[in-house]
């Protein structure tokens, strides 16, 4: 699936399923709590914190599904064309980045 069919897929359900988009103050407000979410699994199962019985149970790949549906939300509230938008953050940081990190003394192995 591309960004752009994402994009429409998302729409189409919230149009039919989903009766309509939450404001986008709300969905801001959504994104927030489910990077929360993707933050805890990340800072338990690969950090430093202790994982609990219940931890378990939370998917990341679930949780990471949930971030980019309503990224895909707000592109869509806000007229944002997220295939055209990345393409042009690529672009601005092969340029700005090109030599940066290759000469950044803390990534070399």
């Amino acid at each position: 699936m591309t960004i752009q069919q994402a994009q429409q897929t998302v729409d189409a359900w919230i149009t039919t399923t989903g009766v309509r988009y939450f404001s986008e103050l709300t969905n801001m407000a959504i994104l927030t709590e489910e990077v929360g979410e993707v933050a805890r699994i990340m800072a338990r199962r690969y950090g430093d914190q202790s994982e609990k019985p219940a931890d378990t149970q939370h998917d990341l790949a679930d949780e990471l599904a949930d971030v980019l549906w309503v990224v895909l939300c707000l592109a869509n509230q806000t007229g944002i064309d997220l295939t055209e938008a990345f393409a042009k953050n690529l672009q601005k940081k092969n340029l700005r980045d090109a030599v940066r990190h290759r000469n950044n003394p803390k990534l070399k192995g």
